[in-house]
């Protein structure tokens, strides 16, 4: 069982996103008032605050939204996920793995600082099943 560390969004899409602490996870759309939300399968994206901690230890000034991740987690292993597993985030809410990674079309500013970035191989996408609050510290779990 992981935890959530941050809870992050942004009004326009490719840019860094911001600890809110809070949001609510909406049905087939992801996080109220984020610009990544709607209708497809890569409603919330999530990464492992153990993936940030490798780019410091890189030398780079980065924290979590950063990587535009709506969830910031630690304590679950994101990546061995396969697609279809269900997550139980905080009191209420399910979502469902939809993709592992992403293809990096445009280099990232973390890219070129870092010559790497952990988002397109490390970062996992849901869709929201059931929604609710969501809060820095609520738990996340694999439900199936």
């Amino acid at each position: 069982m992981g935890k959530i560390v941050a809870v992050c969004t942004s009004e326009r899409k490719g840019t860094r996103k911001k600890n809110v602490e809070a949001g609510v996870l909406k049905i087939n759309f992801g996080i109220e008032g984020d610009a990544h939300g709607g209708d497809w399968h890569r409603q919330v994206s999530l990464l492992a605050l153990e993936s940030i901690k490798k780019m410091q230890e890189k030398g780079l000034d980065v924290h979590p939204g950063d990587f535009a991740e709506n969830l910031t987690t630690e304590d679950i292993d994101l990546v061995s996920l396969p697609v279809g597993t269900k997550l139980k985030i905080g009191e209420s809410s399910l979502g469902e793995v939809t993709q592992i990674g992403k293809e990096c079309h445009n280099k990232c500013a973390i890219y070129y600082q870092a010559g790497d970035c952990v988002m397109p191989k490390e970062g996992i996408f849901i869709k929201v099943l059931t929604g609710g609050p969501v809060y820095v510290g609520d738990k996340i779990e694999v439900v199936s």
